[in-house]
Formats: C-alpha cells, structure tokens, sequence
C-alpha cells in the first residue's frame, strides 16, 4: 500500500525555516533544506524543479515579511546558488536584549496572532510573532484551547493597511449617505481602527487638510496606492487619535430607546447603553448605520428621540413592509 506524503501548512513550513536558518551559524545550503527541513523533506518524491520554486517563493515571503535572510555565496564558484549557503543573522533576527518574555506572556501574544486571519494580519505584525514563535519558549498550553477570529471583508482593508506600512498617500471612491455620486478623496492613511464592529481609516484629508474619518464599507470600487509618500512619524499615535475622536463623537450623539427585555436587541444594545428615566440612552456614531442597525431589530426597538433617527428607522421598516407587500401579490 502506498503512503501519502503528510502535507505540511505553507505557514508552519515558513517557521520551520525560520528556526532552522536562525539555528545555524555557517549557513544551510538549498538542499540540506530540502532533505531535513520540515514541509519540504515530506515531499521528497515531487520534482525538484517543484521544490526549486517552493523553495524561491519561501525566501520571497520571509523578506516581505521582514526576515533578514542572508545568502552567502559558494567561495569556489560566487554565481553558483547551487552551493551558496543561507541563514539568518541572530544579531539581526533576535528581539532585543532589553525585552523578555514569560512564558504566560508568550501565550498572550502567540493567541493575539492566532485570532488575525492571515489576510488581515499585517506584515509587521506577521514578523514580529514569527520573531517570538522563534525564540523556542514553551507557552502556557491552556490558553491557546480556543482562539476567536478577527477578519476584515471590505475589499479597502489590505491596500489601505499595505499603504499605511509604505506611508503611501492613497485615493478612493467615496460614496456619503444621501449623495447620487461617490467623491474621489486623496488620503494620507495613518490608521485602521474598529469602532462598534465596523472599519474605519483614518488620516489627512489631502483635498480638505484636515484629518478625516472614512467608513470603510462606504468606499466604492478600489482603494489605490500612489507614488506619493507622507512623513512616517505621522503615524505616531494615530489609532488612539481616531478613536478618541469616534467616541467624542458617540458621546454627542445618544438615542433614546425602548427595547424588549430579553430580545436580541437588548442583548446587543444595552451592552453599551444608560439607563433612563424612560427606556435607555445608547451612543452613536453614524445616523445611518445605526438606524440600519435599530431596524434589524424590527418591533423589540422602538426609538423615541432623536427624531431624525426616528425617522430614518421608521423609512426602513416602510421599505421593507413595502418590499413584502409586493412579494405577496
């Protein structure tokens, strides 16, 4: 009977990389990686030309990654990669002598990297954990039996945080509520933060200069990166700044609402709303989306003030009282 090649994770087979190149001081050439490192001796029946390339995108994800890989060249034939060795400096690699982590603490920061999605772990971040999973620590198992995920589906998200890293200026597609047309908007992005479960970036309005917030699922089409480049010390700060002014936001703006104990819209409203005299006052940032969200709710939320909001549920209960009447007929 014929056995099956365990297949190693592309992930695991880059720390294992990782560890192995850390480890040697003389350097590894291509294939003493092949034939001992983990995720490609397992396919050592597949064709070299397959491992060959494998091997090359493995050493292009470590250095966009930020991984200082070091080729040293054969001393007998310079241009022959055949014989050339390559390892990773620990002097360059390791954190610094200054940081040290317990074993609890290792954990902590190993789970915060495991409840990323890959797509929206950037590439700093990426690096800094494979850096501490390096280091050969054990962690606390207990702690890493269960991990949430956190994950960003608006297509923005990865070019707006791969320009934030480049400190790269940006342009967009901007559609506000009540506008027919989207205005194309000229952004230095210094931060992506998440306020009340939605993305938002922010940054200096280049058109207006002014710092700006923009809701990420308002941008239309692809958010694109320039050539242009903007200071990275402005980045300094940059995600408290935008949530201190989301939340100076939301304390201006308080709904008075009505909810049914027990349903789901107490559930999820009064997490972060006051008691009232009459019903509860709840925070918000965006007229619109909150109203989408109260309508959710349907008869378990009823708004009592502001009007405007009020209003603004009232239209999207009609909307969909309207759409099922028309099913109906």
């Amino acid at each position: 009977m014929a056995l099956v090649a365990e297949r190693i994770p592309a992930e695991e087979r880059l720390m294992n990389l990782v560890v192995a190149l850390v480890a040697t001081e003389i350097g590894l050439t291509k294939q003493q990686i092949l034939d001992s490192v983990s995720g490609y001796r397992q396919r050592a029946g597949a064709r070299s030309d397959a491992l060959d390339k494998m091997f090359e995108r493995d050493k292009d994800d470590l250095r966009a990654l930020g991984v200082p890989l070091e080729t040293i060249p054969s001393s007998t034939d310079p241009n022959d990669l055949r014989d050339a060795r390559y390892r990773i400096p620990k002097s360059e690699y390791h954190l610094p002598e200054d940081i040290s982590f317990s074993p609890s603490e290792l954990a902590v920061l190993s789970l915060a990297g495991e409840v990323w999605s890959s797509g929206s772990l950037s590439a700093e971040a990426r690096s800094g954990l494979r850096k501490i999973r390096a280091l050969g620590i054990d962690v606390d198992e207990p702690i890493l039996g269960f991990a949430p995920r956190l994950t960003a589906h608006e297509p923005a998200f990865a070019p707006l945080q791969s320009a934030i890293e480049a400190s790269r200026t940006v342009t967009f597609a901007y559609l506000k509520p009540g506008e027919e047309r989207a205005r194309r908007r000229r952004l230095a992005p210094l931060a992506l933060v998440e306020y009340e479960g939605r993305w938002h970036v922010y940054g200096r309005d280049l058109d207006a200069d002014a710092d700006r917030t923009f809701l990420l699922s308002r941008i239309t089409g692809d958010a694109e990166t320039t050539a242009e480049t903007f200071d990275r010390s402005a980045r300094e700060g940059a995600g408290e700044r935008a949530l201190s002014g989301l939340e100076e936001v939301a304390a201006r703006q308080r709904a008075l609402v009505e909810v049914t104990p027990g349903s789901e819209g107490a559930l999820r409203l009064l997490r972060r709303a006051e008691p009232a005299v009459q019903g509860y006052r709840v925070p918000y940032v965006d007229r619109h989306i909150f109203a989408d969200e109260l309508a959710s709710y349907g008869p378990e939320v009823r708004v009592v003030e502001p009007a405007d909001l009020r209003e603004a549920v009232i239209e999207r209960l009609r909307a969909v009282a309207a759409l099922h009447e028309g099913e109906a007929r």
